[in-house]
């Protein structure tokens, strides 16, 4: 992508950041509020449904929020402080071969998918193209020794659970970079804020030092993302409320309603890839092998946290190809451990 230098006096936090950070900061301090809160008022009463719902949002938050940060760091250690010659040097020129490399980044950048959103971001203003850094955010969370070893540790190599979703999630993650690859316009795929960003190089910022530019771009990322976090997690809590467990269970021993029932479960709990191995162990004793290699596949790439979290980067048209794609992939992933299993 393409970037032109333009000289302007140096740039204040605009007021979009300023009010992202506030709605998320406030919004997630009150939720963590009523979370401390509802004890006492429980005994006024207060509607299970309620109390549910606040300690629902509360655990994503609780359990994303740490790797966001760590996301947002590392995205600020790519673009401010590692050169670019040396990440474009160490991946390969073939296109195949490269974004094969990228979707074993994870390795080395151990973060859940909330963190790897903010860092594929500053991948893309760093000068990947869009379908390389599609490519890390869809393997990253899968292929990342903490993912690895929690899910080896539920479930070790039984039914090939482990297996279908180190392969799955490699396999999708190149298939979507190499979709997108072919397309045109790869600029069009971006909100056009996001794409302004990567475009527009500021001459005066570019002056500052690395500290500065830290502590700013700390700011912008957490401006865009927080927000994100915050309104993810309740409509994740609003919908788990609404939904019965029970239902979903019930479909356990159904060959493709066990898979069926598996993926929106994924999308609707929200849960980070280093733990939702442990989340979904007590439901293998229900569903069908494949329908728990579903779920690990298709939760970390789409789920409605990471689409709230997306949309600052990607546009809707883009995240609903995405979604299709990632799902129809992860749904037949799952019907295949099912047969062999």
């Amino acid at each position: 992508m393409g970037s032109r230098v333009v000289e302007r006096p140096p740039r204040q936090l605009s007021t979009a950041t300023v009010a992202g950070l506030l709605i998320g900061v406030l919004g997630i301090a009150g939720l963590f509020t009523l979370r401390a809160l509802t004890p006492a008022m429980g005994e006024l009463n207060l509607p299970n449904a309620l109390q549910d719902l606040l300690t629902l949002s509360y655990s994503v938050i609780i359990e994303s929020l740490p790797f966001v940060i760590l996301g947002i760091v590392l995205s600020i250690l790519v673009q401010v402080w590692v050169p670019d010659a040396w990440i474009i040097r160490v991946l390969p020129q073939n296109p195949v071969l490269r974004r094969m490399a990228i979707s074993f980044l994870g390795m080395f950048l151990p973060v859940c998918e909330c963190g790897n959103v903010p860092l594929a971001r500053g991948l893309v203003a760093k000068g990947f193209t869009v379908s390389e850094s599609m490519t890390f955010l869809i393997a990253a969370p899968i292929l990342n020794p903490i993912t690895i070893i929690t899910t080896h540790q539920a479930f070790g190599f039984d039914d090939g659970i482990l297996v279908a979703r180190l392969l799955g999630g490699f396999a999708i993650a190149n298939l979507i970079g190499w979709i997108y690859s072919r397309h045109p316009d790869q600029e069009s795929l971006l909100t056009s804020r996001f794409a302004a960003e990567c475009r527009v190089v500021d001459a005066a910022a570019a002056r500052r030092s690395n500290g500065r530019k830290s502590v700013d771009l700390f700011a912008r990322e957490a401006g865009v993302i927080m927000p994100a976090l915050f309104i993810g997690a309740i409509i994740a809590g609003i919908v788990q409320v609404a939904v019965p467990r029970s239902v979903l269970v019930s479909l356990g021993s159904n060959p493709l309603w066990s898979i069926l029932a598996m993926m929106v479960l994924a999308f609707v709990i929200s849960i980070c890839s280093n733990v939702d191995a442990f989340f979904i162990l007590p439901f293998a004793g229900i569903f069908l092998p494949g329908s728990i290699a579903t779920f690990l596949i298709l939760g970390p790439i789409i789920d409605i946290k990471m689409l709230a979290m997306m949309r600052t980067t990607f546009r809707t048209s883009t995240l609903v190809q995405l979604t299709a794609v990632v799902s129809l992939m992860a749904a037949l992933i799952g019907l295949v451990v099912n047969f062999v299993a």
